[in-house]
């Protein structure tokens, strides 16, 4: 299996930052980690070792990234303000940084953004700020509510990366909407043990979406399913070949 390790420095965040491309052709995917985690993040925990048939078949590419979490989402209290904005210029290092490298490797095929528990809120975040750069989301078990990371304070700049708080108010005939209506757009989540934050805030996104006339699969596993790494790799199983069909792959 094709895998190459980069690391350069992202001007948006000041600081060297990592990348890990796994497979060398197919669709690509940018997957975010979770909570707290690195590049290294997927491949620690197995899950580049069970995708690997898509990957040595060249059917997909992944690209993953480090996160900026630890400054943003996950301390407890702090410069809320301070954390906000680096969460926002994480956003601007995925979209104006990563972006154009994984075109410029894959020769403009956009990438679909996946992740599991805060990748996932990544995954969807990103993509729904700006459908024109993706081909679609993978969430898996995201918890998508910024009051359970901020305990409820907000500004402008953490309202942006707040999909539960922006997409209720987007505009009826926003382009964004058609846009998103030609994109594959899947969440999923358990319903067994850590899962209850998630299947909250899922449900209530389910509602959002449908109130907006944004088509996207929301799909809810059995009770016995928790949040955590074997479910993940059932779950992109699962779901991979249903993308690539879409995409003629």
């Amino acid at each position: 299996m094709y895998r190459e390790e980069l690391t350069h420095h992202s001007s948006c965040l000041g600081r060297d930052m990592n990348m890990r491309i796994y497979g060398h052709a197919g669709l690509p995917f940018l997957a975010f980690p979770t909570q707290d985690s690195m590049c290294d993040n997927l491949e620690n925990f197995g899950m580049i070792d069970h995708l690997s048939d898509f990957l040595e078949n060249g059917r997909i590419r992944i690209f993953t990234v480090d996160s900026v979490d630890r400054e943003s989402w996950s301390p407890q209290g702090g410069d809320m303000g301070w954390r906000a904005a680096r969460q926002e210029q994480y956003f601007s290092y995925i979209t104006e940084e990563v972006v154009p490298l994984i075109l410029e490797r894959t020769g403009g095929w956009l990438p679909t953004t996946t992740g599991m528990s805060m990748g996932a809120n990544h995954a969807l975040n990103h993509f729904l700020r700006r459908p024109d750069l993706f081909s679609g989301c993978l969430c898996l078990s995201g918890v998508y509510d910024s009051d359970v990371f901020f305990g409820g304070w907000m500004d402008g700049t953490l309202y942006m990366n707040s999909p539960e708080r922006y997409l209720p108010n987007m505009a009826a005939d926003h382009p964004y909407i058609g846009l998103y209506n030609t994109k594959d757009i899947i969440l999923c989540v358990g319903q067994g043990a850590w899962e209850e934050d998630g299947v909250r805030s899922q449900r209530f996104l389910q509602q959002v979406f449908e109130e907006k006339g944004i088509n996207a699969w929301f799909d809810f596993w059995g009770y016995d399913v928790n949040h955590d790494w074997p479910w993940w790799f059932k779950q992109m199983q699962y779901y991979l070949p249903v993308i690539l069909k879409e995409h003629g792959l």
